[in-house]
This record gives structure tokens, C-alpha cells and sequence, in this order.
């Protein structure tokens, strides 16, 4: 756990987010007590990739060459 004066994070506040760890507390403090806390949050883990599941999410309307015509002079 970290101490830091509030007119210290005020200054700093962006890097004192990036920098927190998972879990990780700073508190700010003002005179003698403490006035709040930044507490990192823990990612929840991922949910590992299932094969086929995202079939059906891509429809293909028609299987036609005719949009390629429009092309040709940029192909070899």
C-alpha cells in the first residue's frame, strides 16, 4: 500500500492509475487522514476460444464474379 499527498496526486493521478498492479491500493491522504483510495481492479480471466463459435455471423448473399470487373485494369 502506497501514501500519497492529495495535492501530490492531484499532479500525478494519470501515472498513479497506469502504474497500479492488480490489487494494488494507493491511498491519498490530506493532513493527517486519509480522504481516499485507489484500488486496482482484477481482471476477470478470460474465457478461453471455442472452435465454431461464430458460425453463423457471416452470410455470404451470392458467389458471383461480376464485382471483380470492376477491377480488372488494376490486375495483372
Amino acid at each position: 500500500m502506497t501514501r500519497i499527498q492529495l495535492a501530490e496526486a492531484q499532479l500525478r493521478l494519470p501515472e498513479l492509475i497506469a502504474s497500479l498492479q492488480p490489487g494494488e491500493e494507493v491511498q491519498i491522504f490530506s493532513g493527517d487522514r486519509t480522504v481516499a483510495r485507489l484500488i486496482a481492479e482484477t481482471q476477470p480471466p478470460r474465457q478461453p476460444r471455442q472452435p465454431g463459435s461464430a458460425i453463423g455471423t457471416l452470410v455470404i448473399l451470392s458467389e458471383d464474379q461480376a464485382h471483380l470487373e470492376d477491377f480488372q485494369d488494376l490486375m495483372p
